[in-house]
């Protein structure tokens, strides 16, 4: 007989993630200090492949989704248990004014259902994402069909819409629903619309803070203007508290509509850690 080669084990190497970043500099730990982020936009789910996209298709044949839109079919494929799958292979970018800003990455993978509740069967310009975590490197070509954006290792992602947050303010007794609304619709856009807006310097995240968690700047605001005031400009600067933490003083100016006298009020934010917290 003729000898017989011994078979050999078959050797699997370990291949990388390519849907996650180094974990190292998600934490935020490689360059030192860590890079905060708390940013407010719109989660958008892409195909980082051709591979998932066609993946994708053969799960979407085996869900029920006569009479669903395209984006409702989208989420009840993803909402379905045994996808689940699926939403940890799809890219998430976070979209801020329209410009594509970050790619998310949970940093917990149990957090991955924090993207699904970001998937709307009917989304609108008014759908919010806050997402709140680290800022990491820029992400490699083959993570996101060749977006090279930096990564944010989230901790936290609230999604609502603008209605929700401007209806869950509580509104002072004496004014009304019409005087309101209208008042805290525009700080929160002035907030929005503010230069390079990307909630990763301290300015910014102090502001969106303030933003999603702070009602009594829409309280202010709103008692201004019933007073003819205009707000003129929303500023902030390091606050003379600093030392050891990093302390902002977020600076709200209104002007007089009549006479042009000034008026100005502050408050004072902790951004030393990733979860900035009032601190007067």
């Amino acid at each position: 007989m003729e000898p017989t080669e011994t078979a050999m084990p078959l050797q699997l190497e370990e291949q990388p993630c390519t849907t996650c970043g180094d974990r190292a500099d998600l934490d935020g730990m490689s360059g030192g200090t860590p890079a905060y982020v708390f940013a407010i936009g719109q989660v958008e789910a892409r195909f980082p492949n051709l591979s998932v996209e066609k993946e994708f298709a053969q799960a979407t044949g085996r869900t029920d989704t006569a009479g669903q839109t395209d984006r409702q079919v989208f989420q009840s494929v993803l909402s379905e248990r045994a996808n689940r799958y699926l939403v940890r292979q799809l890219c998430w970018v976070l979209t801020i004014e329209g410009f594509e800003t970050y790619i998310l990455v949970p940093r917990d993978p149990a957090d991955v259902d924090l993207l699904l509740e970001a998937v709307r069967g009917e989304p609108r310009a008014t759908d919010l994402d806050v997402v709140v975590g680290v800022r990491g490197p820029i992400a490699p070509p083959s993570m996101c069909n060749g977006l090279q954006l930096p990564i944010v290792g989230f901790d936290q992602i609230w999604s609502f819409d603008e209605n929700a947050l401007i209806g869950a303010i509580p509104r002072p007794e004496q004014l009304s629903a019409e005087q309101f609304e209208p008042a805290a619709r525009e700080l929160f856009s002035r907030i929005m619309q503010m230069a390079d807006n990307a909630g990763a310097t301290d300015e910014h995240r102090a502001l969106n803070y303030l933003a999603v968690r702070y009602p009594n700047i829409y309280h202010q605001t709103t008692d201004l203007f019933a007073r003819n005031f205009s707000l003129s400009a929303v500023d902030v600067r390091p606050s003379r508290l600093s030392g050891v933490r990093k302390i902002v003083d977020v600076i709200f100016s209104y002007a007089n509509r009549q006479t042009d006298v000034m008026e100005r009020y502050f408050v004072r934010v902790d951004v030393t850690e990733e979860w900035p917290f009032l601190v007067s």
